[in-house]
């Protein structure tokens, strides 16, 4: 067992190697068996191609891939591999893959699956992934399984939708000059827009989920597969270099006219034992607000709310907010009547509460009926009655997907909210990371929505997995590992975890946040750990602790030259003093050039260290460990803005 990897990752599983294949001017990163950053000439081309199968509750099965056979030469690479997974009830795939890449630009990834006993899926078979930066908004030349082309864009605002159907080639340029034809072969395809999830992707997937799911793949029959990807005018295209070579410089600009949102903590009622042992971790933490959560539906009464009301009483500086499920059995009125009057007997005293049918935390796919649900309209008149005097919520307890496919009559409301996870789709560290691209269009496509001045509420906001919209449960992860729809997400225990919160508080700059719930202080997802009479608080608690005080300061514009390698916010906290968070979003060492803030100090959490270590920064020069937070504090001076 590594200490690193434990400081770092919360878990001792390595994560997933990969090899760089190259021929000619194209490369592309092997890794468990599929292909990621496909890139011609240094250009993303395609964020990856990918052969995967779903459970019913589309949980990703893990296909145990034999050692692929690897072979280079000058005319370019091959790959072999054979995998097999095995459903619940025992049936399973054998699965065959060859990949090829040329030095002309194509690449040639087939497969076939054969199931041995009828096998359950939700999916099977390839999706292939185009990258959101520099592709959202651009054209696109859709070829349709009947010959007929389409041209369109890529979305720009999030579509609730699939934004193109019926596939069967996708054209489109990465840069200028460049183009990429990728088709597809052996079934119908069809893309959605990732981002609604936080994927940094707009996927491309087999089949359609206007088709029943889950289906079964019929014993003996073979299913094959073919993605072929060519480049145009790749020859005379210059080349870019890799983001990751010199050291990222940041810019610090004026301020922005945005205040930092109020940071808070989520709180269950089976979270509460561990908190009320531990009252000096919410103390010193200071959370702006405590966003209680309420569920009827959960067998939560009288008993679930004294435990969050004892929570509260710990923190009586904290505003307290209430998540309430409307069971939407009968009368909306009467439920939540019911509700408001444990709520008010408990002493939570809540000044706000969001209120949602609980029916609407899962997701209804395209093609697929509604579930039935009571009006929104009467539910927020209900909700009204039912808790005079308190602000009023509404959105998704679930993710932005589902509240950009059943938008709210945001006139009713004072505020809106949804949550976000990294890991609906995948749990890798470079996907959890990139999801941090996605979080601007998120904001964006809401704020379309709901418009600009609604009070706009974001969270929770965690790795692992709260609740599964798109199945019956989260994934168990017994052996500690990087699973999608985890509950309970190792990294939320490492420095990876505090980092990939730094990022995320990077791009909610713009977005009007007024509040936002970035962590649970106990449980799967908690900030702290006990440990008999003890009381562990991981990396994640300080930067948690960071954003709470940040909370209605000044935002002061921070420019990365690689935001993709190192990215902060700024503050401007009085006096002419500034704060920086800062994060290394990588696993490997980065150079900083910071903006000149004068005799600064610093604050770092890196591995092998316990807690805070101190110090003054050594001119502007920083270099930052894997995956390392530095809080920076210093003064606005004459060649500062």
């Amino acid at each position: 067992m590594s200490d690193d990897r434990l400081a770092l990752y919360g878990t001792d599983e390595p994560p997933a190697p990969h090899r760089r294949l190259r021929a000619g001017r194209l490369e592309a990163d092997l890794v468990a068996g599929n292909l990621r950053a496909i890139r011609f000439a240094g250009h993303e081309v395609l964020r990856a191609i990918a052969y995967v199968v779903r459970d019913r509750d589309w949980g990703t099965y893990d296909l145990g891939i034999d050692a692929p056979t690897v072979a280079e030469d000058a005319a370019g690479f091959t790959v072999a591999w054979r995998a097999a997974c095995t459903a619940p009830d025992g049936a399973w795939l054998a699965i065959e893959a060859t990949i090829r890449g040329e030095a002309s630009g194509r690449l040639v990834f087939e497969a076939s699956a054969r199931p041995e006993g009828d096998f359950e899926t939700n999916r099977c078979g390839f999706c292939i992934l185009h990258p959101i930066e520099g592709v959202a908004g651009r054209l696109a030349r859709v070829v349709h399984t009947d010959g007929s082309v389409e041209t369109a864009r890529f979305p720009d605002l999030i579509e609730p939708w699939q934004p193109f159907k019926d596939i069967a080639a996708i054209r489109h340029e990465p840069a200028p000059g460049l183009a990429a034809l990728c088709r597809m072969e052996g079934d119908v395809f069809e893309m959605e827009d990732q981002r609604a999830w936080s994927d940094a992707s707009y996927k491309t997937y087999v089949r359609p989920l206007a088709l029943p799911w889950p289906y079964r793949l019929p014993v003996g029959a073979t299913m094959r597969q073919r993605i072929v990807l060519e480049i145009e005018g790749g020859r005379d295209v210059p080349a870019v270099a890799a983001d990751g070579a010199g050291p990222v410089r940041l810019g610090l600009g004026p301020t922005t006219g945005e205040r930092f949102p109020a940071f808070g903590l989520l709180v269950a009622p089976d979270e509460a034992g561990d908190i009320l042992a531990a009252p000096d971790a919410l103390r010193d933490l200071a959370p702006r607000h405590l966003l209680f959560h309420f569920d009827p539906t959960a067998g939560h009464g009288a008993a679930e709310l004294a435990r969050l009301a004892a929570v509260r009483a710990l923190a009586p500086g904290a505003e307290a907010m209430l998540e309430c499920v409307l069971p939407g059995i009968g009368d909306p009125g009467a439920e939540l009547r019911e509700s408001a009057a444990l709520v008010a007997a408990s002493g939570l005293d809540p000044s706000a509460v969001t209120v949602g049918p609980s029916v609407d935390r899962q997701s209804t796919p395209p093609g697929s009926a509604w579930p039935p649900c009571p009006p929104l309209d009467a539910v927020y008149a209900a909700a009204r009655q039912a808790f005079p005097g308190l602000r009023l919520g509404g959105g998704m307890f679930s993710y932005f997907t589902e509240l950009n496919r059943k938008r709210p009559p945001v006139g009713l409301l004072d505020y809106v909210t949804h949550a976000t996870c990294p890991i609906v789709h995948a749990a890798d560290d470079l996907s959890v990371m990139q999801s941090l691209e996605a979080i601007p269009f998120i904001t964006r496509s809401t704020r379309a929505i709901i418009g600009r001045d609604k009070p706009y509420h974001l969270g929770p906001v965690t790795i692992g997995m709260r609740q599964n919209p798109y199945g019956s449960r989260t994934m168990p992860n017994p052996e500690n590992r990087r699973i999608a729809m985890a509950a309970e997400d190792p990294r939320g225990r490492g420095l990876f975890a505090a980092a990939w919160l730094v990022g995320y508080a990077a791009r909610l700059a713009g977005a009007g946040i007024e509040a936002w719930t970035g962590a649970t202080l106990a449980g799967p997802r908690g900030l702290i750990a006990r440990q008999g009479d003890d009381t562990r608080r991981h990396p994640l608690f300080h930067v948690a602790e960071g954003m709470a005080a940040l909370s209605g300061l000044p935002r002061l514009a921070l420019r990365s030259a690689a935001a993709s390698r190192v990215d902060g916010v700024a503050a401007e906290t009085g006096d002419g003093r500034v704060c920086l968070w800062l994060a290394n979003l990588t696993p490997e060492p980065q150079r900083v050039l910071l903006p000149d803030l004068g005799s600064a100090e610093t604050a770092r959490l890196e591995a092998g260290a316990a807690g805070w270590q101190r110090g003054a920064a050594a001119g502007p020069d920083l270099t930052l460990g894997p995956y390392a937070v530095v809080r920076v504090e210093g003064a606005l001076t004459a060649s500062t803005p």
